[in-house]
Parts: C-alpha cells; sequence; structure tokens
C-alpha cells in the first residue's frame, strides 16, 4: 500500500475562511476553490499541481487511490475536497493532527507550526498570509511558484512527523479507529429529513416563546438582576452556578458569557433554561433553534458529514466537531429527539443504534475487584433494584418505580466519590427530593455495600502523591494500567497515555490538594476523579475495539458516548443487528472477567432506534 501525503491549498478571505465557516460549509460553499496541491508518493519527490477544477480532477485520478493511505494534516479537510469535489475515496486515511492529540494529550498545542517546532524538523512558512483574498487567477507565476514551495514544504513536515510518530510506536489499533472515525466525515452516508426540521424550527420557536411567557418573563430586562436570574434558575430545579470573584475574592454568580458553568446552562436538558439563558444573553436563538437551523443548511447542500473528533478528551473519548456536537443532541423535553429523528438512513438502508449497557459501572466493579457487583452484572441481576433493595431494607420483589430510580442514580453517580450534598442536588435535578440527613445515609450505605470500590479511591489517590513525585505505582486490576510518575501520566491498554501535566501538590483546608496544567487553566485532581477518568478512559477502549469489529462488516457512522451507530442494508437488518450486538460485547484480552453487555434498536431514523 502506498503512502500519498498531500495538502491543498485553497481560496480564503476575510469572510470566507475556516476560521469563519465550518468544513462542511466551507468546502461546500460555491465561492470554494482550488488554487493548488502537493502530493508525495511514498518517498518520491513532492509535486506541485495549480489549474482548474477539470485539470486537477485529471491530475489526481493519475494516482492508485484504492491502493494507498492519504495522509494530510487535518484530513478532514483535505480527505472531504478529495472525497467531495473530486470523488476520490483511498483505501485508509491517517492525520497527523488526530494522532498529535493522542500522543501529547488534547491540552498541546496540534498545529503543523508547533508540531514542527516541537520536533525541530523545519520551520512552517508564512506565505500563506500573502494570498488572502486571492483567487488562483490573482497570482502571478512568481507567486504561485513561492506558493506551491510553501505547500511543498508543509507536505514534507506531515510526512515527517507522521514517520516519528511510526517510530515512536503509536498503535496500529490507533490508526485504524483515526481511520473509522474520519470516514463518518469524508464519506457521508446519512441523510437529514429537511421537513421535519423546518417544521422542528417552528415549534422551538413558538415554544420559547410560550416558556418565556410561563416563566413570568415579560420584560427581559429582568433577567439581567443577577438576583432574579439566581430565582428563576431555582423555580426550575438548578442551582445557579457560583465563581469567586477576582476583584472582591468573594463567591458570586457565574452569569458571565465566558463562564463555563453559565455556558453549560446553555445546553442544558431542560429548555426553560435554555430559554432564559438566552434571554439573558439578548440571544433570538437557543442551542436547539442554531442547532436544527445549521441541520437545515447542511440538508440543502447534501448528506450529513459526521464531525466526530478523535481523542476529543483527556480520558481519549470522541466529541463534537464543526458546530453541531452530535454527541449531546436533546432526547427529553416536548420536542423530544426531533434532531434525532431528522437524522435518517439513505433509501435502502436501515440504522442500527447499539448502546454498551452501564458499562462505566460494569468496568469500575470490575477494575476494583467489587466481585459481588460484577458477578450480579455478569448474571444479568436488576443491580439498581439491588440497590434499592439495600436503601430501603425491602425485598428486591417490591421495589417500587421510584425507588429503583434512587438505586439506579446511586450506583451510576456514588461511584466516584460524590458526597451527600451532591448527591441530593443530582436526584433534585432528576425531580426527587430528598433531605441532606437521606442523601448522607445513602451514601455511606453504597460505600458500606461496595468497599472495594471505596477502596480504589484511596488508592488512586495514593497515586496521584505518586505521581507527584515521579514515582510508579500499582492501583486497581493488576496489569491494566501502569503508572510512570517521572511522564505524570497513565498507560492505557490501547499503549497511549492519559496525561495530568505539570502536577502540584498543595497545603489545602484538607490536607494536600493536587492539580494539573489544561489550557483553561490549573484542575484539581483527587482519587474519586482519577477513577472516574480510568473508567472512561478504558470503556473507550472497549469501545474502540468493538467499533473496528462493527466497521469490519457494515459502517460505523457514528460513535456517541457509549453508543455505535451502524448503517446496514435493510435486507440483512436482522442478521446485521445479531452481529452488531455481538461485536459490543466482544471484550478485549486485557479485559478478561468484564461482564459486557448491550442493547440495540433498528429503525431508519436515529432517533427511532429504542
Amino acid at each position: 500500500m502506498d503512502l500519498i501525503t498531500l495538502d491543498f491549498e485553497t481560496f480564503y478571505s476575510k469572510d470566507f475562511s475556516l476560521t469563519k465557516m465550518t468544513t462542511e460549509e466551507y468546502v461546500r460553499d460555491p465561492r470554494f476553490e482550488i488554487v493548488g496541491v502537493g502530493v508525495k508518493v511514498n518517498n518520491g519527490d513532492i509535486e506541485w499541481a495549480s489549474g482548474t477544477h477539470e485539470e486537477l480532477k485529471e491530475y489526481l485520478g493519475g494516482f492508485d487511490w484504492t491502493n494507498s493511505m492519504v495522509l494530510a494534516h487535518n484530513t478532514m479537510f483535505d480527505g472531504a475536497i478529495l472525497s467531495w469535489l473530486f470523488g476520490i475515496r483511498p483505501r485508509v486515511y491517517a492525520d497527523t493532527l488526530c494522532i498529535a492529540r493522542a500522543v501529547h494529550g488534547v491540552e498541546v498545542g496540534g498545529s503543523l507550526k508547533a508540531l514542527a517546532e516541537r520536533y525541530n524538523i523545519g520551520a512552517k512558512g508564512t506565505e500563506i498570509l500573502n494570498a488572502l483574498n486571492k483567487r488562483r487567477s490573482d497570482f502571478t507565476d512568481d507567486e504561485l511558484d513561492r506558493y506551491g514551495d510553501y505547500c511543498i514544504n508543509d507536505v514534507q513536515l506531515t510526512y515527517d512527523l507522521f514517520n516519528i510518530f511510526l517510530k515512536q510506536g503509536f498503535p496500529k489499533k490507533e490508526l485504524r479507529i483515526i481511520d473509522c472515525t474520519l470516514r463518518m466525515f469524508i464519506n457521508p452516508m446519512l441523510e437529514l429529513d429537511q421537513d421535519l426540521l423546518a417544521q422542528h424550527l417552528e415549534n422551538i420557536k413558538q415554544y420559547k416563546d410560550n416558556l418565556l411567557s410561563d416563566a413570568g418573563v415579560t420584560d427581559k430586562k429582568e433577567l439581567m438582576s443577577n438576583d432574579k436570574f439566581a430565582e428563576l434558575l431555582r423555580s426550575k430545579g438548578v442551582e445557579p452556578p457560583t465563581k469567586v470573584s477576582p476583584t472582591t475574592g468573594k463567591e458570586t454568580f457565574a452569569f458571565a458569557k465566558t463562564d463555563e458553568g453559565f455556558k453549560a446552562l446553555a445546553e442544558h436538558e431542560n429548555p426553560t433554561v435554555q430559554a432564559l439563558v438566552a434571554a439573558r444573553l439578548g440571544n433570538k436563538s437557543t442551542l436547539e433553534e442554531t442547532r436544527t437551523q445549521r441541520f437545515i443548511d447542511i440538508a440543502g447542500r447534501g448528506t450529513l458529514p459526521v464531525p466526530v473528533r478523535y481523542y476529543a478528551a483527556h480520558t481519549g473519548r470522541w466529541g463534537g466537531d464543526d458546530k453541531i456536537n452530535l454527541q449531546n443532541l436533546p432526547s427529553r423535553g416536548p420536542n423530544g429527539k426531533m434532531l434525532k429523528k431528522s437524522i435518517v438512513a439513505p433509501k435502502g438502508y436501515t440504522l442500527i443504534d447499539c448502546d454498551s449497557s452501564q458499562i462505566e459501572a460494569r468496568v469500575l466493579a470490575w477494575f476494583a475487584g467489587q466481585d459481588d457487583l460484577t458477578d450480579a452484572f455478569r448474571n444479568k441481576e436488576d443491580v439498581y433494584v439491588k440497590m434499592a433493595a439495600r436503601i430501603y431494607e425491602t425485598p428486591e420483589d417490591q421495589i417500587t418505580k421510584d425507588q429503583r430510580f434512587v438505586g439506579k442514580t446511586t450506583i451510576l453517580g456514588a461511584g466516584y466519590g460524590m458526597g451527600a450534598l451532591k448527591f441530593q442536588a443530582q436526584l433534585k435535578s432528576f425531580g426527587t427530593d430528598i433531605p441532606l440527613d437521606e442523601a448522607r445515609r445513602i451514601i455511606n450505605i453504597y460505600r458500606d455495600a461496595n468497599w472495594k470500590i471505596s477502596h480504589v479511591w484511596r488508592e488512586a489517590q495514593h497515586m496521584v502523591a505518586a505521581m507527584e513525585r515521579g514515582d510508579s505505582y500499582q492501583f486497581g486490576k493488576k496489569g491494566v494500567l501502569e503508572v510512570i510518575g517521572n511522564r505524570e501520566a497513565i498507560r492505557l491498554p490501547s499503549k497511549l497515555l492519559m496525561r495530568y501535566q505539570d502536577l502540584r501538590g498543595e497545603q489545602g483546608e484538607r490536607g494536600i490538594e493536587y492539580s494539573y496544567k489544561t489550557r483553561r487553566g490549573r484542575t484539581r485532581i483527587y482519587g474519586g476523579k482519577v477513577i472516574e477518568n480510568v473508567c472512561q478512559a478504558l470503556a473507550r477502549c472497549v469501545i474502540g475495539d468493538q467499533m473496528l469489529l462493527i466497521n469490519n462488516k457494515y459502517r460505523a457512522v457514528l460513535t456517541v458516548h457509549d453508543s455505535v451507530i451502524a448503517c446496514v442494508p435493510e435486507s440483512e437488518a436482522e442478521t446485521a443487528q445479531q452481529y452488531v450486538e455481538k461485536c459490543m460485547r466482544y471484550v478485549p484480552t486485557w479485559a478478561e472477567g468484564l461482564p459486557l453487555e448491550c442493547e440495540s434498536g433498528v429503525a431508519n431514523a436515529y432517533g427511532d432506534c429504542e
């Protein structure tokens, strides 16, 4: 298989660029124009080609793409150009930007310029600055030659970086996961129901107006009072976010548009809260409105390229991209799953949405050695009922629906060291109000019943202290993780590192408190949080393997949290569902004894797959 490294240079202006637009809308825009492309086959000389669309199509048609791996720095962009404009779909996609996120962590700059400097392989040029507002026909021959040299340099830097990553031992399986993830965007299959989206947009606007009216908001100026806005949030069951004021040093409401807690409210599952936040900011649109409009715009241009970012999170999990975060599409509220329902399979195909059931809770029990809980999962017992029976001292066959819900919230929420106050608030956000003493009693029952889970939090806390000293430390299931103290990292079964950069311990109210460096500042880390990171990272390793198995036979077109969505021929729906479920029950060799289970649904629309 050949390695073809390439880089497209395209027309851009102040208002028409990737800094102003998504990749999808930029490449599909009528104003889009390729100035030229640099191509390197294996270790051969790099060619620069510039010409009309037809001339470039003829030039690119001279390569054996079906037997090649395409490499670029941000292959979402270059691969989309190949696929959408020229109908070229190589055998494999690779991406140094994706690899860099996995190798260095999401907190480190992954630009080609930064990576070239980091590895001392040369300097990225600046000729692109001179190309602002210039169509291909606007370049003189000399200017086009200089632009070609700039592009050739980028291609060489990308090629050199890739070889460095390979020599460092970047896992081949992760290369396959990168390829699978990129295909979701570059070779899209999913379509959008335009009529449904148009009706949904109208319903949202009307519903938002009704919500503001029902909330008693007649004048948006009322929302500018911090105290009144806080009262409105509390009336909707939401505790207002707070922060420490940098000027007074006192606690105050975090209602600035840049505050993380306030930004989170804009994506709250309760549409009333979204509407209140939008009104507070003076916006005319809620997140649901803007995203619905974006879906409508995409539908007008073609199929839905699925932008899933590889290694978007500290734990290695996937994330949203291209301004349509498919990882958090709403599932509740009066409008329910309309955005999910608008995502449909093409004619002759259907979708299978398969979710790994309770995977974090299962990984936690297995990793901590909590064998009774692990066995209950393995034996397909209702662990939520069992927990509720302990809490309410009631036989399992007499547990009510509401009691089971408390048991479920306990199992899924208390496993990472959650305290009584937070547990009480979490239940309240779900519509269940209990006294603080009752919350404290339930948390204590959970910890007594799952003492090995409590113990692994303490082990993880000792690990943090050891890592800060530069020492290694063993914790949890033996042989699963490797703590590399002098690199401030945990090596995962994927062979990649989960990093805690610039880890520091400082004296706090409760002893030594640890934090590590992120782009948003320093983040506190402690035993329970480490275990949460570990369980999410291990779950991601499992799901990555499962997605590759599915992709061996059917197209994995989306992954959301702990689920994989496959697009299969309608004629094979029943056998495909069985195959996908078999894949989602696959246990990697490093996770022997981990009891995995899944559930799936089949439908033409993503939102109906339940």
